[in-house]
């Protein structure tokens, strides 16, 4: 992330505000302002009276001041206020990524309501953030999003396909299903041709069926169906239809230590080639039941030459579904 914002062309007003609006095609108008105090704003405007759906609505976030003021002309304003200038970065994440959020409403009364559950994942974000993410580790839970969206395609339920996917919460695998689980890979279009396995627990389970699915992600920004971490996670918030499954997905993404911030906008992934394994006897794996005597944990890599005769279609991953 670059040091300009985009408060930074915006003067501080001797009173009321100074605002700029936001580019894109959002629903409703939104701008980046400055108060008489010099505090970063964000600004969503509405039509109408939307004072019972706002309290009804209603959320506090450390650091953010929220409130719905009125308008002139029957307009009134949800105004976002950053308290703390040295957050500037996590609010612009906050309220570019809400902007990306408001492409998808229709109206005032549903840009209010897509901006409230925003600002209610973010409370969660922020309450579960403990790292930013490394290269490798975007990969992994961009690997894990499609896998996800995967089970949403094959027709399994927005609850059930949350709840499948235990990768946030330390599994030893990343999904499990019926009587099915799956640990997920990702590759870089660039990486040498083997896959880490890091503990031997991954590939020993106790479900009848475990598979190995491997994704290998190029970094191709204009290619076709690529896109970034935000954005896939994105497409999965408009795909949940039950409101359950979107507190517990923000909540998995929280202990996974994301927060939508914009250095997720790049790189923008394209999945290259996917490959499914079914693992079974003579699988060249590590597990816990065989370890000598005094090892206590292990980190290994498998060349992906040997891992040919246990390839299988994709739709066996899918069959508990």
């Amino acid at each position: 992330m670059t040091d300009a914002s985009p408060w930074d062309g915006i003067a501080v007003p001797g009173s009321d505000l100074n605002v700029r609006q936001v580019a894109g095609d959002t629903a409703v108008p939104c701008f980046w302002g400055r108060d008489a105090e010099g505090a970063c704003l964000f600004i969503v405007e509405l039509q109408g009276d939307h004072a019972a759906q706002y309290r009804k609505n209603a959320v506090m976030v450390n650091g953010i001041e929220i409130d719905l003021r009125a308008g002139d002309k029957g307009l009134q304003r949800l105004v976002l206020a950053l308290e703390k200038l040295v957050d500037r970065d996590l609010f612009e994440g906050l309220c570019r990524t809400l902007a990306s959020s408001l492409q998808h409403a229709t109206d005032s009364a549903s840009s209010l309501a897509v901006s409230m559950a925003h600002i209610r994942r973010w409370k969660t974000f922020l309450a579960g953030r403990s790292q930013h993410l490394s290269a490798e580790e975007v990969r992994g839970l961009f690997a894990e999003i499609t896998f996800l969206l995967e089970l949403c395609d094959g027709g399994m339920s927005s609850n059930a396909a949350v709840e499948a996917w235990l990768g946030p919460e330390r599994s030893h695998q990343d999904f499990i299903f019926g009587n099915t689980a799956v640990e997920i890979k990702s590759l870089s279009g660039t990486e040498r041709s083997t896959v880490r396995i890091s503990s031997e627990d991954q590939l020993e389970s106790l479900n009848d069926k475990l598979f190995l699915r491997i994704y290998r992600l190029s970094s191709l920004t204009n290619a076709a169906g690529a896109c970034s971490l935000n954005e896939i996670i994105t497409a999965v918030h408009v795909r949940l239809d039950e409101a359950g499954a979107v507190e517990v997905f923000d909540r998995k993404l929280a202990a996974y230590g994301y927060a939508p911030l914009p250095d997720y906008d790049q790189p923008r992934f394209f999945a290259s080639n996917v490959r499914s394994y079914r693992v079974g006897n003579g699988f060249p794996r590590l597990m816990r039941s065989q370890l000598p005597t005094g090892i206590a944990s292990v980190v290994y890599d498998i060349k992906l030459e040997t891992l040919e005769p246990f390839a299988c279609d994709a739709a066996a991953v899918f069959e508990d579904i």
